[in-house]
């Protein structure tokens, strides 16, 4: 008898594990249905993170169940560090909503950034667009053309604010290789830096995504309005093959560290992140959505048209990338990149 109950039970569970993922599939598709997903963009309208939010935004509701209209809201400010706190403290954590943010940002932690409310490690990693490489250029009025022209010379660069890539690049090439680089901080987003540019505010940019300058002011150069001073990211573009990698100016070992960690962003491209705790069957689909999106006919023609790089990363490679920084890094080395940032 009491075996016949034990096989009885084991069956019973059996069915229920069996029924649960289609209960927890349908569960999805009822609130996605009913609501709209709110995709919000951590910096103004027009710069890189913008367009890229935007295309993801046109597309991702197709490959979610129930079809949900999807709604892209931009929430400038600190270069997305104030949407990176309010996605972390505040926003709905039942799958409404989702963000995309600065790919530093997740780091300032690290290196004791005031104003981080947040643990990078516990978001809900959505995915990434793009694997970037960044690039650091003057504008040619300036007749700085290489590195070694921006130790002679001071040169005026704009930024997003603090915690963003434009921000934190030019100061720690500064401090690691000598150059002369003076960082005005504090524009709403990229587009915004490029007016500053148009107007003669500022004479560089130390941190503007190779794709975004070339889908936005490839005509700059082109017409060579601008010089690449070096690609920044641990690997070359293709697209770069003259332009020198930053990682080639190092000295030291030391150098070298501290240059893999600030440039070790670069893989997280263009992340889209939810807050901590969605239901993993809503995170499931939501990181499912992003995988079909970035794949999909459509959305790679527009990402075309748009001249778009598209080189994607999962939600579970991003996490990864996230999880191996935080617990590879020395404090020693995250000390003294610290020390040279405001």
């Amino acid at each position: 008898m009491r075996n016949h109950l034990r096989k009885s039970a084991f069956a019973l569970g059996l069915f229920a594990f069996a029924g649960a993922a289609p209960v927890h599939a349908q569960e999805t598709t009822d609130f996605y249905r009913t609501k709209n997903l709110d995709l919000y963009i951590g910096y103004s309208v027009g710069g890189g993170y913008d367009i890229y939010g935007r295309l993801v935004a046109r597309h991702i509701g197709r490959f979610l169940p129930g079809n949900p209209m999807v709604v892209p809201r931009n929430m400038e400010g600190a270069g997305s560090v104030r949407l990176t706190n309010w996605l972390y403290t505040a926003a709905p954590r039942d799958g409404s909503v989702i963000g995309t943010i600065s790919r530093g940002v997740p780091f300032d932690p690290i290196l004791g950034r005031p104003g981080s409310q947040f643990d990078a490690v516990k978001f809900s990693w959505i995915g990434s667009a793009n694997d970037e490489v960044s690039v650091c250029v003057t504008m040619a009025s300036t007749g700085v053309r290489d590195l070694e022209g921006l130790k002679q010379k001071e040169v005026v660069v704009g930024a997003a604010g603090v915690g963003s890539d434009d921000d934190q690049f030019p100061r720690v090439i500064n401090a690691v290789l000598g150059t002369k680089m003076r960082v005005i901080s504090g524009y709403p987003g990229g587009n915004d830096i490029a007016l500053a540019l148009e107007r003669g505010e500022v004479q560089g940019r130390c941190g503007w995504s190779w794709s975004s300058l070339k889908s936005t002011h490839s005509h700059w150069v082109t017409d060579k309005r601008i010089s690449l001073i070096a690609q920044l990211g641990l690997s070359k573009h293709a697209d770069l093959p003259s332009v020198p990698s930053i990682m080639e100016f190092a000295k030291t070992a030391e150098d070298t560290a501290i240059l893999r960690l600030i440039f070790a962003r670069q893989g997280l491209g263009r992340p889209f992140v939810g807050p901590p705790g969605i239901p993993p069957e809503r995170l499931a689909a939501l990181r499912n959505a992003f995988e079909m999106t970035v794949k999909d006919r459509d959305f790679l023609a527009d990402a075309e048209k748009g001249k778009m790089e598209i080189n994607p990363l999962t939600g579970q490679q991003v996490e990864a990338l996230v999880q191996r920084v935080y617990s590879e890094v020395s404090p020693e080395i995250a000390k003294k990149v610290a020390a040279m940032l405001p």
